[in-house]
């Protein structure tokens, strides 16, 4: 068992408890020893009990509870606390801006118990009376609450990911000569998955629907016109489309395209394929390039691949380092010289750039000044003692409220490069955050633009900003603009890409990783920027360690 599914168990029952007024140093402990567990670079479920016991943070009494985690799956604790809370009391501490306390009062002072009695309640403003909440608490939790109905039933790309690959691989070993491909949002890789589609192309539709639909791949399946649709386990929707083999390859580009795009290249003559042998033959007839799955937005590419000017879409091997990213000397949880050598030895890079967090970020064990230049110093030695490899000194600078950098001139212009980013105070007007991220990008310090609009996909919409001036000035200035490959983030977003490219911006894939597994995050970055046509001469992580090092230079020049 993975450390993160115990320490949620952990962590909701510290949550549970606070939400009952249990012991207070027990529910510390308890939320100490969660936290503690996340940040673990090994196992917690390969160890003993003794061994346990002796981790700091855990002790014995949480080790009882770890090896319960372990082997039934749950802490018979939480069972009990959990039979004593309504189900809804429990989703609405997972709304974001309220926590134990507030769930309390809105509990037992209000008798709410759902969190649809709690919308309800903020529309009729009957929280800003209550101690501790006030007109404001009140806006952010509807706020928070509206932002999870609209994300009801939807997924992210790298959720539906494993989900896809089961489906599809219980399919093959059904349909031994069928024709089957993915359609849909997931075959254009989007980054929210609503529905996931499939084309299945049979000789016998008939017979394969009804296999389909008395199988077990899909939950409540049902029948309707020819097609499948269902849900996996968890929630996500699926269609399987069932047509003739000779429909096949039609079927697939009418169905993975959004609407925009498959009717532009219909109007171009693309109907006249007839039964055609694979998508080329659609495209050809429409007087187009072919067109990979990824780019079939709307009508962004149309009249390049009528001029068979297609950009060559980056591929993960084109990738030559990983900028940013997160060693122990901040939040991270492996060390530089295991960040470095795993770079090296695993995925076969050539350079590893680390931007620990800044003094501002006292709660990521932000680098002061001193610590700054002791780092410097390790790097200095890593250097001359790994082979064939290189690692950047840099930071993630915190961008303040009013633009600047958190640290001086005499210390900015010791790191190779400088990643500035927002973290706090993100409630902001369009103006305010777009004036802001403007003063960070004319830091002359300033090499990369950090997850530039802050968001978390279907959790946190992020600041808005003028994209446009923001782009602009990135250009102006020389400052490359990230595309931070955490699957939550994927920021910026690809529908960006493009004008970035088109002024002449360089975009950096960035893992943005916190310990050695994070790195395989890039893999998400490349996918979000094919569907922003970037290609590698434009991605900074793409140079060969020499090249990069000459851009490093030349901007701090």
């Amino acid at each position: 068992m993975e450390n993160k599914p115990i320490a949620r168990k952990l962590r909701l029952l510290s949550q549970l408890m606070e939400l009952h007024e249990v012991n207070p140093f027990k529910i510390k402990s308890i939320a100490n020893a969660a936290f503690a567990i996340d940040k673990l670079p090994y196992l917690v479920s390969a160890k003993s009990f003794e061994e346990l016991s002796t981790i700091y943070g855990i002790g014995k009494s949480v080790a009882t509870k770890i090896i319960e985690v372990v082997q039934t799956g749950t802490i018979q604790e939480l069972e009990e606390i959990l039979a004593a809370t309504p189900a809804g009391v429990v989703e609405m501490m997972a709304i974001k801006g309220i926590g134990a306390k507030k769930v309390a009062v809105i509990w037992r002072d209000m008798g709410i118990e759902t969190v649809g009695e709690l919308y309800y309640a903020c529309n009729e403003n009957r929280l800003i009376e209550l101690k501790g909440f006030g007109l404001k608490t009140q806006e952010e939790i509807r706020k928070a609450i509206e932002f999870r109905m609209a994300s009801s039933g939807k997924f992210l790309y790298h959720q539906v990911e494993p989900e896809a690959d089961i489906i599809i691989g219980k399919i093959k070993d059904t349909f031994d000569n069928a024709l089957m491909e993915f359609a849909g949002e997931y075959r254009r890789l989007c980054e929210v998955i609503n529905v996931l589609e499939l084309v299945v192309g049979s000789r016998d539709c008939g017979m394969a629907l009804h296999t389909i639909l008395h199988s077990e791949i899909l939950v409540n399946a049902v029948n309707e016109d020819g097609h499948v649709k269902g849900e996996t386990a968890n929630g996500l929707n699926v269609i399987i489309w069932v047509v003739e083999k000779r429909h096949y390859f039609t079927k697939l580009f009418l169905q993975t395209g959004n609407d925009e795009h498959v009717k532009a290249v219909l109007d171009r003559g693309a109907e006249d394929a007839d039964q055609p042998e694979n998508e080329e033959m659609i495209y050809h007839k429409a007087g187009l390039t072919f067109m990979k799955p990824e780019l079939r937005e709307g009508v962004t590419f149309i009249d390049r691949a009528a001029k068979d000017q297609l950009p060559q879409l980056i591929s993960y091997n084109d990738l030559k380092g990983a900028l940013h990213n997160h060693s122990t000397w901040s939040d991270g949880v492996n060390t530089l010289e295991q960040m470095a050598v795993y770079c090296r030895d695993e995925l076969k890079l050539e350079y590893l750039g680390i931007s620990d967090h800044s003094k501002t970020a006292v709660y990521a064990k932000g680098l002061s000044i001193e610590r700054v230049l002791q780092q410097h110093v390790e790097i200095d030695h890593l250097n001359k003692k790994i082979n064939d490899f290189h690692v950047f000194k840099g930071i993630e600078s915190d961008i303040l409220n009013d633009g600047s950098l958190d640290y001086p001139e005499e210390i900015l212009k010791k790191f190779d490069f400088v990643v500035a980013s927002i973290h706090a105070n993100l409630k902001m007007s369009e103006e305010k955050a777009t004036e802001r991220l403007l003063k960070a990008i004319e830091n002359p310090y300033t090499t990369m633009l950090g997850h530039p609009t802050g968001r978390l996909l279907l959790s946190r919409n992020g600041y808005s900003i003028d994209y446009r001036k923001v782009i602009d000035a990135c250009a102006a200035n020389n400052v490359v603009i990230e595309i931070n490959a955490n699957p939550l983030r994927l920021d910026l977003d690809w529908r960006w890409h493009q004008y970035a490219l088109e002024k002449g911006c360089w975009l950096s894939i960035n893992p943005d990783a916190h310990r050695t597994e994070g790195f395989s995050d890039m893999h998400y970055g490349v996918i979000v920027a094919r569907k922003g046509g970037l290609y590698k001469e434009r991605c900074l992580n793409a140079l060969s360690l020499q090249e990069i090092t000459a851009h490093f230079n030349s901007k701090k020049k």
